[in-house]
Protein backbone atom coordinates (compact mmCIF):
# COMPACT_ATOMS: atom_id res chain seq x y z
CA UNK A 1 0.00 0.00 0.00
CA UNK A 2 1.43 3.65 -1.07
CA UNK A 3 0.76 5.38 2.48
CA UNK A 4 1.70 8.63 1.19
CA UNK A 5 -1.20 10.90 2.27
CA UNK A 6 -3.10 8.25 4.50
CA UNK A 7 -3.78 9.15 8.05
CA UNK A 8 -3.16 6.11 10.29
CA UNK A 9 -4.47 6.21 14.06
CA UNK A 10 -2.15 4.14 16.38
CA UNK A 11 -3.21 3.37 20.26
CA UNK A 12 -0.70 2.86 22.67
CA UNK A 13 2.15 4.08 20.32
CA UNK A 14 4.07 6.22 22.77
CA UNK A 15 6.00 2.77 24.23
CA UNK A 16 6.74 -0.93 22.89
CA UNK A 17 5.52 -2.24 19.55
CA UNK A 18 2.99 0.11 19.01
CA UNK A 19 6.26 2.85 19.15
CA UNK A 20 7.72 0.79 16.40
CA UNK A 21 4.93 0.52 14.08
CA UNK A 22 4.15 4.21 14.39
CA UNK A 23 7.76 5.25 13.39
CA UNK A 24 7.58 3.31 10.48
CA UNK A 25 3.89 3.83 8.87
CA UNK A 26 5.70 7.51 9.64
CA UNK A 27 8.69 7.03 7.74
CA UNK A 28 6.90 5.24 4.80
CA UNK A 29 4.61 8.55 4.29
CA UNK A 30 1.70 7.99 6.78
CA UNK A 31 0.36 10.45 8.61
CA UNK A 32 0.73 9.26 12.32
CA UNK A 33 -1.61 9.96 14.82
CA UNK A 34 0.32 8.61 18.14
CA UNK A 35 -1.88 8.10 20.96
CA UNK A 36 -0.64 7.43 24.60
CA UNK A 37 -1.00 8.92 28.33
CA UNK A 38 1.88 10.12 28.67
CA UNK A 39 2.41 13.82 27.48
CA UNK A 40 6.49 14.20 27.32
CA UNK A 41 7.11 10.39 26.01
CA UNK A 42 4.07 11.40 23.18
CA UNK A 43 6.16 14.39 22.04
CA UNK A 44 9.56 12.73 22.13
CA UNK A 45 7.36 9.67 19.51
CA UNK A 46 5.94 12.35 17.68
CA UNK A 47 9.77 14.52 17.23
CA UNK A 48 11.33 11.03 15.93
CA UNK A 49 8.86 10.66 13.54
CA UNK A 50 9.33 13.95 12.25
CA UNK A 51 13.11 13.50 12.88
CA UNK A 52 12.52 10.86 10.13
CA UNK A 53 10.96 12.94 7.64
CA UNK A 54 7.24 11.79 8.10
CA UNK A 55 4.16 13.96 9.83
CA UNK A 56 2.79 13.19 13.38
CA UNK A 57 0.31 14.31 15.72
CA UNK A 58 -0.04 13.22 19.34
CA UNK A 59 -3.45 12.66 21.36
CA UNK A 60 -3.65 11.90 24.89
CA UNK A 61 -5.77 9.85 26.70
CA UNK A 62 -6.82 7.05 29.07
CA UNK A 63 -8.94 4.49 27.54
CA UNK A 64 -9.45 2.99 31.34
CA UNK A 65 -12.07 5.68 31.17
CA UNK A 66 -14.86 5.64 28.25
CA UNK A 67 -15.17 9.35 28.65
CA UNK A 68 -11.81 9.48 27.11
CA UNK A 69 -12.19 6.79 24.52
CA UNK A 70 -15.37 9.48 23.31
CA UNK A 71 -13.06 12.54 23.70
CA UNK A 72 -10.13 10.91 21.89
CA UNK A 73 -12.18 9.92 19.06
CA UNK A 74 -13.86 13.50 19.06
CA UNK A 75 -10.61 14.97 18.88
CA UNK A 76 -9.39 12.57 15.91
CA UNK A 77 -12.59 14.14 13.61
CA UNK A 78 -11.43 17.76 14.60
CA UNK A 79 -7.80 17.18 13.15
CA UNK A 80 -8.72 15.31 10.02
CA UNK A 81 -11.55 14.38 7.52
CA UNK A 82 -10.35 10.67 6.92
CA UNK A 83 -9.13 8.06 8.73
CA UNK A 84 -7.33 5.30 6.32
CA UNK A 85 -6.12 2.46 8.99
CA UNK A 86 -7.22 2.51 12.90
CA UNK A 87 -4.64 0.42 14.66
CA UNK A 88 -5.95 -0.71 18.07
CA UNK A 89 -3.08 -1.70 19.59
CA UNK A 90 -3.29 -0.03 23.12
CA UNK A 91 -3.51 -2.80 26.06
CA UNK A 92 -2.69 -3.86 29.94
CA UNK A 93 -0.93 -7.32 30.35
CA UNK A 94 -0.99 -9.90 33.14
CA UNK A 95 0.46 -8.55 35.99
CA UNK A 96 -1.12 -8.33 38.99
CA UNK A 97 -3.12 -10.83 41.18
CA UNK A 98 -5.58 -7.97 42.15
CA UNK A 99 -8.73 -7.45 40.60
CA UNK A 100 -8.87 -3.82 39.20
CA UNK A 101 -11.55 -1.53 37.79
CA UNK A 102 -12.13 0.84 35.50
CA UNK A 103 -13.48 4.54 35.66
CA UNK A 104 -16.86 3.05 34.76
CA UNK A 105 -16.76 -0.21 36.75
CA UNK A 106 -16.05 -2.75 34.76
CA UNK A 107 -13.07 -5.16 35.04
CA UNK A 108 -10.05 -3.37 34.19
CA UNK A 109 -8.33 -5.75 30.97
CA UNK A 110 -11.39 -6.22 29.90
CA UNK A 111 -11.91 -2.77 29.31
CA UNK A 112 -9.01 -1.23 28.29
CA UNK A 113 -7.75 -3.99 26.19
CA UNK A 114 -11.30 -4.47 24.57
CA UNK A 115 -13.88 -2.18 25.30
CA UNK A 116 -12.16 1.27 24.53
CA UNK A 117 -11.15 -0.58 21.06
CA UNK A 118 -14.72 -1.43 19.97
CA UNK A 119 -16.17 2.14 21.24
CA UNK A 120 -13.43 4.06 19.85
CA UNK A 121 -13.97 1.63 16.43
CA UNK A 122 -17.71 2.14 16.40
CA UNK A 123 -17.00 6.20 17.04
CA UNK A 124 -14.57 6.00 14.49
CA UNK A 125 -16.45 4.41 11.54
CA UNK A 126 -17.64 6.88 9.70
CA UNK A 127 -14.30 8.55 9.20
CA UNK A 128 -13.02 5.14 7.92
CA UNK A 129 -15.98 5.11 5.97
CA UNK A 130 -15.11 7.41 4.16
CA UNK A 131 -11.56 6.79 3.53
CA UNK A 132 -12.31 3.57 1.88
CA UNK A 133 -10.73 1.09 1.16
CA UNK A 134 -9.65 1.26 5.24
CA UNK A 135 -8.95 -0.97 7.70
CA UNK A 136 -9.28 -1.79 11.10
CA UNK A 137 -6.02 -4.01 13.30
CA UNK A 138 -7.08 -5.09 16.18
CA UNK A 139 -3.74 -6.04 18.03
CA UNK A 140 -4.97 -8.98 20.34
CA UNK A 141 -2.87 -12.43 20.98
CA UNK A 142 -2.47 -16.13 20.89
CA UNK A 143 -3.21 -16.21 24.53
CA UNK A 144 -7.13 -16.61 24.61
CA UNK A 145 -9.71 -17.90 26.70
CA UNK A 146 -13.51 -18.35 25.94
CA UNK A 147 -15.31 -15.45 27.56
CA UNK A 148 -17.73 -17.07 30.43
CA UNK A 149 -20.72 -14.59 29.75
CA UNK A 150 -22.53 -15.23 33.12
CA UNK A 151 -19.22 -13.71 35.12
CA UNK A 152 -17.68 -11.03 32.55
CA UNK A 153 -16.16 -8.87 34.73
CA UNK A 154 -14.60 -11.86 36.69
CA UNK A 155 -16.29 -11.54 40.08
CA UNK A 156 -15.02 -14.79 41.19
CA UNK A 157 -11.81 -16.84 40.57
CA UNK A 158 -9.93 -13.55 38.80
CA UNK A 159 -6.56 -13.97 37.57
CA UNK A 160 -4.51 -11.19 35.62
CA UNK A 161 -3.77 -14.33 32.81
CA UNK A 162 -7.49 -14.91 32.85
CA UNK A 163 -8.54 -11.43 32.59
CA UNK A 164 -5.86 -10.72 30.00
CA UNK A 165 -6.76 -13.79 27.59
CA UNK A 166 -10.43 -13.12 27.62
CA UNK A 167 -9.99 -9.43 27.15
CA UNK A 168 -7.83 -11.01 23.72
CA UNK A 169 -10.42 -13.07 22.93
CA UNK A 170 -13.34 -10.71 22.83
CA UNK A 171 -11.18 -8.44 20.56
CA UNK A 172 -11.25 -11.53 17.76
CA UNK A 173 -14.95 -12.01 18.28
CA UNK A 174 -15.25 -8.22 17.54
CA UNK A 175 -13.02 -7.93 14.76
CA UNK A 176 -15.37 -11.64 13.15
CA UNK A 177 -18.47 -9.74 14.34
CA UNK A 178 -17.85 -5.93 12.70
CA UNK A 179 -16.32 -8.26 9.69
CA UNK A 180 -19.48 -9.65 8.94
CA UNK A 181 -21.96 -6.26 10.02
CA UNK A 182 -19.51 -4.33 7.18
CA UNK A 183 -19.44 -6.50 4.51
CA UNK A 184 -19.57 -4.16 1.21
CA UNK A 185 -18.40 -1.24 2.67
CA UNK A 186 -15.07 -1.65 1.41
CA UNK A 187 -13.33 -1.68 5.11
CA UNK A 188 -12.03 -4.33 6.53
CA UNK A 189 -11.21 -5.74 10.03
CA UNK A 190 -8.42 -8.07 11.02
CA UNK A 191 -7.08 -9.02 13.94
CA UNK A 192 -3.67 -10.73 15.08
CA UNK A 193 -1.24 -11.87 17.30
CA UNK A 194 1.87 -10.17 16.75
CA UNK A 195 4.69 -12.06 18.01
CA UNK A 196 5.16 -14.08 21.37
CA UNK A 197 6.94 -12.21 24.63
CA UNK A 198 7.91 -9.40 22.84
CA UNK A 199 10.40 -7.17 24.60
CA UNK A 200 7.88 -4.78 26.45
CA UNK A 201 7.05 -2.85 29.39
CA UNK A 202 3.70 -5.17 29.56
CA UNK A 203 5.80 -8.51 29.13
CA UNK A 204 8.56 -7.46 31.79
CA UNK A 205 5.79 -6.10 34.02
CA UNK A 206 4.70 -9.70 34.19
CA UNK A 207 7.93 -11.54 35.11
CA UNK A 208 8.31 -12.69 31.62
CA UNK A 209 11.72 -12.84 30.19
CA UNK A 210 11.07 -11.69 26.79
CA UNK A 211 12.38 -13.77 23.75
CA UNK A 212 10.55 -11.89 20.48
CA UNK A 213 11.60 -8.40 19.37
CA UNK A 214 9.25 -5.25 19.07
CA UNK A 215 10.27 -5.00 15.42
CA UNK A 216 9.28 -8.68 14.80
CA UNK A 217 5.98 -7.84 16.71
CA UNK A 218 5.81 -5.05 14.49
CA UNK A 219 6.50 -6.13 10.93
CA UNK A 220 3.36 -8.81 11.85
CA UNK A 221 1.14 -5.40 12.66
CA UNK A 222 1.90 -3.33 9.31
CA UNK A 223 1.49 -6.33 7.35
CA UNK A 224 -1.78 -6.81 8.44
CA UNK A 225 -2.24 -2.76 8.63
CA UNK A 226 -0.82 -2.11 5.00
CA UNK A 227 -0.54 -5.40 2.97
CA UNK A 228 -1.72 -5.64 -0.52
CA UNK A 229 -2.08 -9.56 -0.19
CA UNK A 230 -5.09 -8.69 2.18
CA UNK A 231 -6.64 -6.11 0.03
CA UNK A 232 -10.36 -6.88 0.25
CA UNK A 233 -10.08 -9.57 2.78
CA UNK A 234 -11.45 -9.34 6.30
CA UNK A 235 -12.69 -10.80 9.55
CA UNK A 236 -9.71 -12.95 9.69
CA UNK A 237 -7.01 -13.69 12.85
CA UNK A 238 -3.21 -14.15 11.79
CA UNK A 239 -0.31 -15.72 14.11
CA UNK A 240 2.63 -13.36 13.13
CA UNK A 241 2.63 -13.13 9.48
CA UNK A 242 1.01 -16.51 9.07
CA UNK A 243 -3.11 -16.52 8.71
CA UNK A 244 -4.20 -18.75 11.60
CA UNK A 245 -7.43 -19.85 13.79
CA UNK A 246 -8.55 -18.36 16.84
CA UNK A 247 -10.23 -19.91 20.07
CA UNK A 248 -13.46 -21.88 18.64
CA UNK A 249 -15.93 -19.13 20.57
CA UNK A 250 -14.53 -16.92 17.85
CA UNK A 251 -16.42 -18.40 15.37
CA UNK A 252 -19.64 -19.35 17.33
CA UNK A 253 -22.20 -16.25 15.89
CA UNK A 254 -24.55 -16.61 19.09
CA UNK A 255 -21.63 -15.80 21.52
CA UNK A 256 -20.73 -12.88 18.87
CA UNK A 257 -24.03 -11.47 19.01
CA UNK A 258 -24.24 -12.03 22.94
CA UNK A 259 -20.79 -10.03 23.09
CA UNK A 260 -21.74 -7.10 20.98
CA UNK A 261 -25.38 -6.62 22.92
CA UNK A 262 -23.63 -6.81 26.14
CA UNK A 263 -20.50 -4.16 24.64
CA UNK A 264 -23.07 -1.97 22.80
CA UNK A 265 -25.18 -1.72 26.72
CA UNK A 266 -21.86 -1.08 28.63
CA UNK A 267 -20.73 1.29 26.26
CA UNK A 268 -24.62 3.12 26.12
CA UNK A 269 -24.64 2.99 22.66
CA UNK A 270 -27.79 1.68 21.66
CA UNK A 271 -28.89 -0.74 18.65
CA UNK A 272 -30.57 1.82 16.30
CA UNK A 273 -27.23 3.66 16.34
CA UNK A 274 -24.95 1.16 15.80
CA UNK A 275 -27.41 -0.01 12.92
CA UNK A 276 -27.18 3.31 11.08
CA UNK A 277 -23.40 3.24 11.45
CA UNK A 278 -22.66 0.01 10.06
CA UNK A 279 -24.94 0.58 7.07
Amino acid sequence: MDLKDKTILITGSTDGVGRVVALRLGAAGARVLVHGRDAARGKAAVAEIEAAGGKAEFFAADLAALAEVRRLAGAVRARTDRLDILINNAGIGTAGAKRQISADGYELRFAVNYLAGFLLTSELLPLLKASVPARVVNVASAGQQAIDFSDVMLTHGYSGVRAYCQSKLAQILFTVDLAELLKGTGVTVNALHPASYMNTTMVRQAGVTPWSSVETGAEAIVNLATSSALEGRSGLYFDGLRESRADAQAYDAGARQQLRSLSLDLVGLVSSRSKEQHS
